[in-house]
């Protein structure tokens, strides 16, 4: 089956509003965890434009990379290092406007100018793994991509 987005809108809420339905979607259809981080991926990274879309899922104690959009990235993050680290240590969302001057950013693409990174919980509430967003452009992200992002991995069952 072909599977096509139509992103509307002009503002970043607009496209988020329409985006949303179009992954629940996706997501509903499929089983399938892998499949659906990967199409995740795929509709957040075609519908904005983002320079890199991927998630990090918790495995021995560390970030290890799983499904992506964009230049290849690091493929293990310790806790506590980088932004993803430090999203996951201190279970919180993590806007960065200008990557270069959060301490210990871990550089993948000198290209990536901010970030947002989402921890992703499980049904008993345990971080599995963060979703991580970069732009290469400064300031991309604010409290909209936040609430937008929340939902997109509410959809998704880990």
């Amino acid at each position: 089956m072909a599977e096509d987005l139509q992103i509307q809108g002009t503002t970043k809420e607009e496209k988020y509003k329409s985006l949303l339905p179009q992954i629940k979607a996706l997501v509903e259809a499929e089983s399938d965890l892998i499949a659906n981080l990967a199409n995740v991926c795929a509709a957040l990274k075609f519908g904005f434009d983002f320079f890199w879309v991927g998630f990090y899922l918790v495995k021995d104690n560390q970030l290890v990379l799983a499904p992506f959009q964009g230049p290849v990235a690091c493929t293990r993050i310790p806790l506590g290092k980088g932004v993803c680290g430090t999203a996951w240590k201190n279970n919180e969302v993590l806007i960065v406007d200008d990557v270069d001057l959060f301490p210990g950013h871990i550089a993948c693409s000198s290209l990536s100018k901010s970030e947002i990174v989402l921890p992703i919980y499980d049904a008993n509430k345990h971080i599995v793994g963060v979703l991580d967003i970069d732009s290469d452009t400064y300031k991309t992200f604010d409290e909209t991509d936040k609430m937008y992002l929340t939902q997109v991995l509410e959809l998704l069952h880990f």
